[in-house]
Order: C-alpha cells, then sequence, then structure tokens
C-alpha cells in the first residue's frame, strides 16, 4: 500500500510537470514564464526521483536499476540562477539569457557528474572491464557523493536567493513587487526547512537515524506543496506590462530634459540616484521617462544612468587626476556604488576593462 506522503509527492511532480508545460506554452509570450517553467521542472524531477526511490522501483527492475545509475533526476545547481533571473525577468520584461550568463550555470556538472560515472560502469560492466562485483562498491560512492553534494545545492540557491532579494529594489512600482517579493520569501523560508534537515544529515553519526526516522518527507513534502504555490501564483498573476506609446515631440522634449540634468547638474554622480529621484528633479511622470527611454533611447533606466557615469571615469583617466586615487575610487567618484558593477558596464560601454583602457590611454600619451 501507498504512503500517503509518496502520493501528495507524486501527485506534486505531475501537477508541476503540468503546469510547466502550461507556463512555456502560454499564450502571453512572457520570458518569466519560460524560467518559471524551467524552475519546475527541475523541482518535479527531483520530486518524481523520490518517489520512485521510495517505492522501491529499482528493486526487482534492472532496466530502471541501470537508468537511475545513468540519468540525473535530480538537477538542483541551476535552480538558484533560475530563480535570481526569473526575478529579474519580472523587473525588467525585455530581459533574456545570453551567453554571458552561461558561466552562472556551469555547476550543473556536480548534478551531472554521478550519471557520467555511471554511464563509464555500465559501459565498463558491459566490456568486461569493470568487475560487476563492484557494483556495490559504485553504489556507495555515488550515495556518498550526493550527499556531500546537497551542500553546495543549498548554498548556491542560498546565493541567488539573496541576490534575488536585493533585486527587488530595482523594482520601482510597489504594486509590480508584490508577487516576486512572495516568490522570494517562499523560496526562503523552504531554504531554512532545507538546512534544519540538511545539518544533521551531513553529519554521519546521525545521518542514517534522521533517515530512518523522517526521511526526505520534511523537505519533499513542503517542496510539493511549493510546486501548486509557485505553479498558481506565477500562472495567474504575471501578466505582459502594459507599453504606453510617446508621440516623437513628447518623447525630444523628455530626451533633451533628461540629457539636461545628466550634463549640467551631473545628478548620476548621485550613487543612490534612483528613478524617483529623476522625477523629483525633472517634474516627469516617471512612467513617461521610462517609456521615453525604453522605446526611443533603446535603453533601461540605469543603462542611460551608467552610461554618463563610464563616460565621467573614462575623462577623468584620460587626464590627471589624484594619485591617492585608485581606478576604483575614482568610479565611486562618478557615481558607482559597487566595484563589480562598475567593471561589467565599464567593459559592457567600451569593449574593454578599466585596467585595458588605462595602458590605451598611456600608449598614446606615450
Amino acid at each position: 500500500m501507498l504512503n500517503p506522503l509518496d502520493i501528495i509527492i507524486l501527485l506534486g511532480a505531475i501537477q508541476g510537470f503540468i503546469i510547466s508545460a502550461l507556463l512555456y506554452f502560454k499564450k502571453e509570450k512572457l520570458y518569466a514564464n519560460k524560467l518559471l517553467a524551467a524552475l519546475l521542472l527541475l523541482i518535479s524531477l527531483a520530486c518524481l526521483n523520490l518517489y520512485l526511490l521510495n517505492i522501491q522501483i529499482t528493486k526487482d527492475s534492472t532496466f530502471w536499476s541501470i537508468f537511475s545509475l545513468i540519468v540525473p533526476m535530480v538537477i538542483a545547481m541551476p535552480i538558484g540562477p533560475l530563480i535570481y533571473f526569473y526575478v529579474q525577468s519580472l523587473q525588467s520584461p525585455v530581459f533574456k539569457l545570453n551567453r554571458s550568463h552561461r558561466i552562472h550555470f556551469y555547476s550543473v556538472i556536480i548534478d551531472l557528474l554521478p550519471g557520467f560515472i555511471g554511464i563509464v560502469f555500465v559501459l565498463g560492466a558491459m566490456l568486461h572491464w569493470i568487475d560487476k562485483s563492484d557494483f556495490n562498491r559504485w553504489g556507495n560512492f555515488l550515495d556518498s557523493y550526493n550527499t556531500y553534494a546537497d551542500f553546495p545545492r543549498w548554498l548556491s540557491a542560498s546565493i541567488y536567493i539573496a541576490f534575488a532579494w536585493k533585486k527587488l529594489n530595482d523594482f520601482k512600482q510597489p504594486e509590480a513587487a508584490v508577487w516576486p517579493k512572495q516568490f522570494v520569501i517562499g523560496l526562503g523560508i523552504f531554504q531554512l526547512i532545507w538546512v534544519v534537515h540538511l545539518i544533521p544529515y551531513l553529519i554521519p553519526s546521525l545521518s542514517d537515524a534522521l533517515l530512518e526516522w523522517v526521511g526526505w518527507y520534511p523537505i519533499y513534502i513542503p517542496l510539493a506543496v511549493m510546486v501548486y504555490w509557485l505553479g498558481f501564483n506565477g500562472y495567474l498573476k504575471v501578466r505582459p506590462q502594459s507599453t504606453r506609446t510617446i508621440d516623437p515631440v513628447t518623447a525630444n522634449k523628455t530626451l533633451k530634459v533628461l540629457q539636461k540634468v545628466m550634463q549640467q547638474d551631473r545628478i548620476y554622480l548621485n550613487p543612490e540616484l534612483t528613478l524617483n529621484d529623476v522625477v523629483k528633479v525633472t517634474g516627469i511622470p516617471q512612467k513617461t521617462i521610462s517609456a521615453v527611454l525604453n522605446q526611443h533611447a533603446g535603453k533601461s533606466f540605469n543603462e542611460f544612468v551608467n552610461e554618463y557615469r563610464v563616460e565621467e571615469v573614462k575623462r577623468r583617466l584620460s587626464g590627471s587626476y589624484p594619485e591617492h586615487l585608485t581606478i576604483t575610487g575614482i568610479a565611486f567618484e562618478c557615481g558607482f556604488n559597487s566595484q563589480a558593477t562598475f567593471q561589467r558596464t565599464f567593459k559592457q560601454f567600451t569593449g574593454v576593462s578599466p585596467t585595458e583602457f588605462m595602458t590605451q590611454q598611456s600608449l598614446k600619451t606615450a
């Protein structure tokens, strides 16, 4: 007879697969829906994996034994980046993953390595390079590997959830941040539940007793419930943002005012500058500024401001500047408040790093 808790996990997995497909093929072609669909798919696969383990499907089936050995169903390392980029896509509907984002997903090798080892073992056994009697030894190695791989999985998700929480500050309209905030808080609560289970699980003297006592249910029951919550809220609450068409005359007037406060008032030097601050200075409605920048300048507000900051850094680096200041110190004086943001933004606009730019300037003056 099936354990009722296993049925909950199975239903959560099935529901996750269904909602994932609905989100991916939803009529409104939102990139955020595709990211959430991928996130739900990975969570659902993990739930299905636990269900199959609990019903001991591999016990009397050679096929499922080999399948479970070589096909990774717990692919958790991409979950953290997907959480962060989902929030970013809600904040900026034009956002899409590109090649520069690949580095965030390289850690998936942690999840894929057991499957690769399993393939090596199966092929080795078929070709008689590996003794089939070593199966238990290989299995024990994989069990130990998966045990300790859970820590980087938890750590990765926690770090990206923290980044996602920080990203909430970029939402200029409070109502637009309601669902993303609930999303991040809900996942943060799950991380707390996970770490409470993870700590004794990673201690060899406590691990077996923990799994015998409560198994994985304290993790996967909340995970199955979260599938419903994420799926329905993501499906129902995320809508395309309405776009307001700005006529050319209004757009030109707005751009001239924005350029004036940047070039003459140099408000970009304020590292805490927000769109609301610009509204107060110019008297132009926030929606008008955003629409003009997006439709007529092809830039986000942050890109518009950072372009002036980069030009100011370039101007100072090309001339004389106080010797006691480093490049980062100059960047901070020009409005940047993060070295990482400065390095990334500078290269985005110039094609070279700040140090490379300095070298180029030195060669010109030599």
